[in-house]
């Protein structure tokens, strides 16, 4: 975190690979994006805001059978797209 307290992209990229590695449970990325997302004052370079904007949310149901939205597939591939566009 920077001195104000803002995860740096590299913190918001280490919870997608904690994701995708299985060493943090989705309920546990939406919390921690959401108080990011929901916090005023803080200032988001446009990638870092994209990718806030992923985790914030993925916990939420795709029905009352369960299952989500965007499966683990597709959270792997937004890492991969994470970094690309870090290479850019």
């Amino acid at each position: 975190m920077n001195d104000s307290g803002q995860p740096t992209l590299d913190q918001i990229e280490d919870r997608f690979v904690e994701l995708v590695a299985g060493w943090l449970f989705r309920d546990e990325a939406d919390r921690w994006a959401a108080r990011r997302v929901m916090e005023d004052g803080l200032v988001w370079d446009d990638l870092s805001w994209w990718a806030l904007n992923r985790l914030y949310g993925i916990d939420l149901p795709a029905d009352e059978r369960g299952g989500y939205p965007h499966d683990d597939e597709q959270v792997r591939a937004w890492l991969t797209e994470l970094r690309k566009r870090r290479a850019m």
